[in-house]
């Protein structure tokens, strides 16, 4: 493949990349007033980059830089998806750093180089290349923890995701160093060989634990998850909206190659595994929430229990499987970013507030808030006829055909503990007492958020559930 076609293959990350350089410097030049306009121009990049993964003129699968990356379906679809999520949580931004008073031009070209890097995570085929998209897209989000430089929560969650992300990338790379001293090979396609072979080394899979380990803290799952939810309580609100978002489904994609593409061969070992650490994550995402008064800390531990819901799914090592985890993220992913939109929408003159209390009789001060929220906490929880409820659905299904029936029993037993606390907050907006009202002007692009996400939480009223299966099924066929 020459210089060029395999350039045309890697034109969305380097508009992403070239695009960001570019930005960077200009800021620089004019300065924070500058910011405003950089956010919508990152908006740009990252629809361009969209266009250019859906419309790429080349053949839909190519092997790049010597087999370090793999364009292919999963790929493609992963990418979408990420990008649609980061240009959505840098418009959601722009109202709260106005309030704030903390519009910098740095803000949106971060986002954008961790769109980079989750995109070099989903086409990683190599455990460099792994290393490289994962670090790529660390470094931008420390930064983006202790954003507001000020607070003294922020750059204690900024510190406290630096130090621990700097563990969980040395359980990374122990486990890559064992996985590449045992089978002489940093390609997924060579492991996967050695893998496959009968009585595979003690040694690999002992790698391959330490692997699971290092991709478990980036998708935030138990027991990896300690970063979470301080991180969430500390770091600015659009920033936690964006880390709930694209790098947990950037992680899941990753794990998915990962486990498919090099460890296929090996299901019988890391099953039982995965499948521990998504109970361990249901069951603390289900009852640490429960105390909770801080609705990030909150959606933090609502998180690590959906971390948990997928991974049930690629527990089920099968094509159905990596399919249920694809339609659940996305769905996730929308699910996160409306319920985020509605806690940005929590402001009063005197500023952001994020007391669960301050919902409180909702629906008699702000009754489009309280009726989006309220839709959006019954898809969370997973009440049909909503698109949590298909998503926590096919996810079951997908266990139960591979013969862990005793997962999704679990699953569902968790998804009704969980339920209590999504609810709860459903009874404070309709029927206690009301509290001070919240400031009415939340902006255009928060609105169009949280209505986008509502709307798309009926798949019976759009076609968003049908062609969601058709690409998401695409996309898991390309792994195997």
């Amino acid at each position: 493949m020459g210089i060029f076609e395999t350039l045309s293959f890697a034109a969305p990350e380097l508009v992403l990349v070239l695009g960001a350089m570019t930005l960077l410097i200009t800021g620089v030049f004019i300065g924070d007033k500058s910011a405003k306009q950089i956010g919508y121009a990152c908006v740009g990049l990252l629809l361009v980059a969209v266009f250019a993964v859906l419309f790429s003129p080349t053949a839909p699968t190519a092997s790049l830089f010597n087999g370090a990356f793999r364009i292919d379906a999963f790929s493609t679809f992963a990418k979408v998806i990420i990008y649609l999520a980061a240009a959505v949580a840098i418009l959601m931004s722009d109202q709260y750093f106005a309030g704030e008073k903390l519009r910098r031009f740095e803000y949106p070209v971060l986002i954008v180089l961790a769109a980079f890097g989750m995109s070099l995570m989903v086409s990683a085929t190599d455990l460099i290349s792994l290393y490289m998209g994962i670090e790529t897209q660390s470094l931008a989000l420390y930064i983006l923890a202790a954003f507001k430089r000020d607070s003294r929560r922020s750059t204690e969650a900024g510190l406290k995701y630096f130090v621990l992300g700097a563990l969980s990338t040395c359980l990374l790379l122990y486990g890559a160093s064992l996985i590449y001293g045992f089978t002489g090979s940093t390609s997924f396609e060579e492991i996967a060989r050695i893998a496959s072979l009968e009585g595979a080394n003690v040694g690999l899979i002992f790698g391959l634990v330490f692997l699971i380990s290092g991709l478990a803290f980036k998708v935030s799952a138990a027991p990896f998850h300690m970063w979470t939810p301080d991180v969430y309580e500390g770091a600015p609100t659009p920033v936690a909206a964006f880390f709930s978002a694209a790098p947990k489904l950037a992680g899941m994609a990753l794990f998915a190659r990962v486990l498919v593409s090099s460890f296929h061969g090996a299901l019988d070992d890391w099953q039982p595994v995965l499948a521990m650490i998504a109970v361990a994550s249901m069951a603390i995402g289900a009852f640490s929430a429960i105390p909770q008064s801080n609705i990030k800390r909150l959606m933090a531990y609502s998180s690590i229990g959906h971390m948990g819901y997928a991974l049930i799914g690629l527990s089920a090592g099968t094509a159905q499987g990596v399919k249920s985890v694809l339609i659940y993220m996305t769905i996730y992913v929308a699910m996160t970013i409306g319920a985020f939109a509605c806690i940005l929408m929590m402001r009063r003159r005197g500023g952001m507030t994020e007391n669960i209390a301050d919902l409180s009789g909702l629906t008699k001060t702000n009754m489009p808030l309280a009726i989006i929220l309220t839709v959006l906490l019954f898809s969370l929880a997973g009440v049909p006829p909503t698109a949590g409820f298909f998503g926590k659905w096919y996810v079951f299904f997908a266990a139960v055909d591979a013969g862990l029936v005793w997962l999704a029993i679990v699953g569902v037993f968790a998804s009704a503990v969980s339920a209590y606390y999504y609810l709860r907050i459903v009874w404070f907006m309709w029927f206690d007492e009301p509290a001070e009202p919240f400031e009415r002007d939340a902006g255009p692009a928060l609105k169009f958020a949280a209505w986008g996400s509502a709307l798309l939480m009926f798949p019976v009223l759009t076609v968003f559930m049908g062609r969601l299966t058709e690409f998401a099924g695409r996309a898991a066929a390309a792994l195997f």
